[in-house]
């Protein structure tokens, strides 16, 4: 049985990853981690969660949480960094959904998974990921044959970065596949006379609004056709599902940096 600490667990996010834990063959709810000064310090997460009571109370710090094996955080920047270093001092895996680090974070992130397994990704769905193998396919055999790409991501209003986690991912792939640097084909931002498109270039646009869940659509796109590859999201229990299960697949892995590819044995594939 591997046990599992849950961050953030009063979050919109927390409460489906403790629910996903809970139910989960193989999986230990080992603790759940909510804001330091939390009005909700000390009551049952089960009851915060709509699971009733399971004998699993909500602390303010990893180190009140007793003795697990990974942690799962879908925070932020700053709360994972601190989840992180706890965990390369203790020794424990971890799982990193939070997106919006920047390079400094990234490349810290990328040096402590020498000491611990660490599986970091932006989207813990398996059709995402499945998605990025297609993406690849679709970028080698169109993106120099005269179609345009352009990635469209809408997301709920309540989501702090953009564009999305997921849609700079599907980004990399179809950049990956042509031999291009994200970071300069990339335009991010259209706005006046900026003149006609390059052939190089990969587009990004972005929505938010309401309740939506997560969808994203890449576009390639030419004179006389056009080619759509989309992902929908309907619940964030598919991604609640999907770290679960890396959650328990990192518990078993020796210290490395892996993603959501590894874990779904698609990396070969995709590279």
């Amino acid at each position: 049985m591997t046990r599992v600490v849950v961050l953030g667990a009063a979050g919109r996010m927390g409460r489906m990853l403790v629910q996903a834990v809970h139910a989960m063959e193989g999986a230990h709810l080992a603790g759940a981690v909510v804001r330091p000064g939390s009005s909700l310090l000390g009551a049952d997460i089960g009851e915060i969660c709509g699971l009733g009571k399971i004998g699993v109370t909500a602390t303010g710090a990893l180190a009140d949480s007793g003795d697990f094996d990974v942690v799962i955080d879908f925070t932020s920047p700053d709360t994972t960094m601190e989840a992180l270093s706890f965990c390369v001092e203790h020794n424990k895996a971890i799982v990193i959904g939070t997106t919006g680090f920047d390079k400094q974070q990234l490349a810290a992130i990328k040096r402590h998974a020498n000491a611990i397994a660490l599986v970091y990704a932006e989207n813990y769905s398996t059709g995402v990921n499945l998605s990025l193998n297609l993406l690849a396919t679709a970028a080698r055999a169109l993106g120099d044959a005269g179609f345009d790409i352009e990635i469209t991501e809408a997301h709920h209003r309540h989501k702090v970065d953009a564009p999305s986690g997921t849609a700079l991912m599907m980004g990399r792939a179809v950049a990956g596949a042509l031999g291009r640097d994200l970071e300069r084909c990339g335009v991010f931002s259209r706005v006046g006379q900026c003149g006609p498109r390059s052939s190089e270039e990969i587009g990004f646009s972005v929505i938010r609004g309401g309740d939506i869940v997560g969808e994203h659509t890449v576009t390639f796109a030419a004179e006389g056709e056009r080619i759509e590859i989309t992902h929908k999201a309907s619940s964030r229990m598919t991604f609640a599902n999907g770290a679960v299960r890396a959650a328990l697949w990192a518990a078993q892995q020796p210290a490395g940096y892996y993603d959501m590819q590894d874990m779904l044995g698609l990396k070969s594939k995709a590279e």
